[in-house]
């Protein structure tokens, strides 16, 4: 499917695996220039670039951590000196952690904060005035928002965050023809679900109407739809991609 994206310029935080990964390469097959971030060097950074390099893609990794100023400041320059211009700003990147709230080290509730919210904040705020008019924003949030799950307080509460970030910017950037929306995937193939133990795999299978947990493509594709042309009068909303949680 052609979602008319040839030609356009994108971002997307944490590229190098899971759904970040998946919505890299799907933006590059669909003809879009990418420019991704990454924390650590690692296997799954250097395959991420030959497979770009197989594409013919015109693409760029940077390692960088969307919680620290100083990197957001440099990702964006970076983004600034090889488009011009951001049509597409996708973020990605987050952390999470898995514990009581009463157990849970302060430092740790930052670091999650940080990475999926404040990050937020510093990407748009560094990227408002290079961003083009019609540009499309798309951040990943999490099906569990809204629900809540026991022990990952801190992940759904940045996550639940996401929802009214994205409604108050849509109204910020409106007037510019910039759309702001949230896609909203639940259970999903990647690290944080490969650890599951087998009980836990089955439980989270059967509470979704499709019995399985979604490919990171699934999630990517998504993503593309909001992107592109076709979704150009959708603003402010949030896309469950959960599978019939």
């Amino acid at each position: 499917m052609d979602f008319g994206l040839k030609g356009r310029s994108a971002l997307i935080t944490g590229g190098a695996r899971g759904i970040g990964r998946a919505v890299v390469l799907a933006l590059a097959q669909q003809g879009a220039s990418v420019i991704t971030c990454y924390v650590n060097e690692s296997d799954a950074v250097t395959s991420l670039a030959d497979e770009l390099d197989r594409l013919g893609t015109d693409a760029q990794l940077v390692r960088a951590d969307v919680s620290v100023e100083a990197d957001v400041n440099r990702l964006l320059e970076a983004a600034r000196d090889r488009f011009g211009a951001l049509d597409i700003l996708v973020n990605n990147a987050a952390v999470a952690t898995q514990a009581p709230l009463h157990q849970l080290r302060l430092d740790e509730w930052r670091r999650v904060l940080d990475t999926n919210l404040t990050s937020l904040y510093l990407l748009h705020r560094a990227a408002h005035d290079l961003l083009a008019n019609e540009a499309s924003i798309i951040t990943i949030g999490s099906a569990g928002a809204l629900r809540g799950v026991a022990d990952r307080t801190p992940y759904m509460t940045s996550k639940a965050a996401v929802l009214g970030f994205t409604r108050s910017l849509a109204k910020e950037l409106g007037s510019r023809g910039i759309r702001v929306n949230t896609v909203a995937p639940g259970f999903t193939e990647t690290d944080q679900t490969a650890g599951m133990s087998p009980a836990r795999r089955a439980q989270a299978e059967a509470m979704t109407a499709l019995g399985r947990l979604a490919l990171p493509e699934e999630i990517a594709s998504a993503v593309l739809f909001l992107a592109g042309d076709a979704a150009r009068y959708i603003t402010g909303a949030t896309l469950y991609v959960d599978g019939g949680i």
